[in-house]
């Protein structure tokens, strides 16, 4: 009875649901639970930020939420900074954007909301968006010629592989982040189900908030080290190796 009850809750959380449609002709646009909740995290992260930056000054005396605002921002930056070169810093404040709608995608589920991230399409979304501005990043940096042989290092034989990378990268994302949210979900139920009392409150504080900002963390680590790798230049050996061990224990970490 335990396994049915877990099978349909994980089938229910992980159908999406039309909100509502209409037609243009004969082709109709439906929108679906992950698309309107999207919509509601972006217009209240919009309204949220018009509030807080209302009324800033560029000079004279400022208020104590300015203050507050612009350490927190510059504590977010310098955070980016410390991973990324200056090639690739213009891109800190999309990544901060990301990690501000990844990690209030995970944690709406405490306001009953289904979070967007619970949909493979949402994931999907997100981490084909960090692979193009990766990608864009990169042909921008070297040129057209320069990212096409940039495939074919350090031997023309592994091109095959590396271009193989630029597609596993973003289905890594994807199934890491989704992966995590649905894992976190059928633990939760199965907790519920063996101690219904006091102790599913405490482990749902964990995997809807703690859990979903460190989710969110890791994409936004992952994608700032693919953007510095994608524009990092050829090295002597010594230097190259020794970033190359940075990378992997930084990578390990956030595994």
């Amino acid at each position: 009875m335990m396994q049915l009850d877990l099978q349909h809750e994980l089938s229910e959380q992980l159908e999406l649901k039309e909100v509502f449609s209409f037609n243009i002709g004969n082709i109709k646009f439906g929108f679906d639970e992950s698309t309107v909740v999207s919509w509601i995290i972006m217009a209240a992260l919009t309204v949220l930020a018009i509030i807080l930056t209302r009324n800033f000054k560029v000079t004279g005396e400022i208020s104590k939420r300015q203050q507050l605002m612009e350490m927190l921002y510059e504590k977010s930056e310098n955070f980016f900074k410390g991973m990324l070169g200056e090639k690739v810093e213009k891109f800190i404040p999309w990544l901060m954007s990301v990690a501000l709608f990844i990690g209030t995608s995970n944690i709406i589920g405490i306001f009953g909301f289904k979070p967007p991230t619970k949909s493979m399409q949402a994931a999907g979304a997100m981490a084909i968006t960090s692979i193009i501005i990766v990608e864009y990043a990169a042909f921008k940096d070297k040129g057209f010629a320069g990212r096409i042989k940039a495939f074919a290092k350090p031997v023309f034989i592994v091109a095959p592989i590396n271009v193989l990378d630029v597609f596993t990268k973003p289905l890594s994302l994807c199934m890491r982040l989704f992966g995590n949210i649905v894992a976190a979900f059928t633990i939760m139920e199965l907790i519920k189900a063996v101690v219904p009392w006091v102790l599913p409150v405490v482990f749902s504080l964990y995997f809807d908030i703690f859990d979903g900002l460190l989710q969110a963390y890791i994409f936004v680590f992952l994608t700032a080290i693919y953007l510095q790798e994608a524009v990092e230049e050829e090295e002597p050996s010594g230097k190259k190796r020794k970033k190359r061990r940075w990378y992997k224990k930084h990578k390990a970490q956030a595994h």
